[in-house]
């Protein structure tokens, strides 16, 4: 990219903050009107853009150091990182390792037993052998071994309205950090609604298809699946949620309902487990998910 490029790109993107208020017709920092504030962000106004941390920005002898403030602050994208002739800055290399490594570990790591613990979940598993054949051979983790279909008869609730489960999926870390705030928002909303909850328990080496397998075993009506999201470079945290009426191994992805997206950086677990409680009331009051809900609730 040559250098008037970009120019031209500072320009247009100065002349955007402008329209929306971000800066004045000088392209200084404005208040910025609190409806413009993006979704799951600090508002902008309610906050000193000064407080944003001026090693985010490596991009030197800016044209406006003030607009690029104010994107840093509204995405936490890897942007503005500045170069070093065709290289990136040692920092912005060293902080891509750190968020890559953090990536790995939670593909790689076990959630741990004190955890399973602390949240009250004992431990069942599919018939995936190790950590290898689970990432190289994804339909194993769709089903059960017969010791855990075993285990789930002894110990589970049987046909209860909701079935609560947690799968370790991509992201034990994701587990880790939502699982003990948003599992208590949505037992309360399902009791409060008067809805019958089973047993809750945690799958190792499971994939969103377990639910399949376990809805029909333990006779539910509705299943609702904590699941870790494929790790990022911006968070290692996201966790989904994913809802079937009635699922069996003939189900099919438009039969699911997904929330996603639930970490501390984008929808709050507390947050999450409420509106999932409303979710699986409408699922239960239309008997359908996925689609079919969606076009029954409009």
């Amino acid at each position: 990219m040559n250098t008037q490029t970009e120019k031209d790109i500072a320009a247009n993107v100065i002349k955007e903050l402008i329209a929306l208020g971000f800066l004045d017709s000088t392209g200084k920092t404005t208040n910025v009107p609190p409806t413009l504030a993006l979704p799951g962000s600090p508002a902008v106004d309610s906050e000193p853009v000064e407080l944003l941390s001026a090693e985010l920005i490596g991009v030197d002898n800016p044209h406006n150091l003030d607009a690029l403030k104010i994107m840093r602050k509204a995405t936490p994208a890897r942007i503005l990182m500045g170069r070093c002739g065709c290289r990136q800055k040692t920092a912005s290399l060293l902080r891509f390792l750190a968020d890559h490594a953090a990536a790995v570990d939670a593909v790689f790591k076990d959630l741990p037993e004190t955890f399973l613990e602390q949240q009250k979940l004992f431990q069942v598993k599919t018939v995936v052998r190790d950590k290898d054949e689970y990432l190289m051979k994804p339909e194993l983790g769709k089903r059960l071994d017969e010791a855990s279909r075993a285990i789930l008869l002894e110990k589970c609730k049987k046909n209860p309205q909701v079935q609560i489960i947690v799968v370790d999926g991509l992201s034990t870390t994701s587990i880790e950090a939502n699982i003990g705030d948003v599992m208590p928002a949505l037992v309360q909303g399902l009791m409060t609604m008067g809805v019958s909850v089973g047993t809750p328990f945690y799958v190792k080496y499971g994939r969103v298809g377990i639910m399949d397998d376990i809805a029909p075993l333990l006779g539910c009506e509705v299943i609702v699946e904590f699941i870790g999201e494929r790790p990022g470079l911006i968070t290692a945290e996201s966790m989904s949620a994913y809802l079937a009426y009635k699922p069996t191994h003939a189900t099919i992805e438009a039969e699911r309902t997904v929330i996603s997206n639930i970490h501390r950086g984008g929808t709050g677990p507390v947050e999450a487990g409420a509106h999932l409680a409303t979710v699986v009331k409408q699922m239960l009051d239309h008997k359908a998910g996925g689609v079919k809900l969606a076009e029954q609730v409009k």
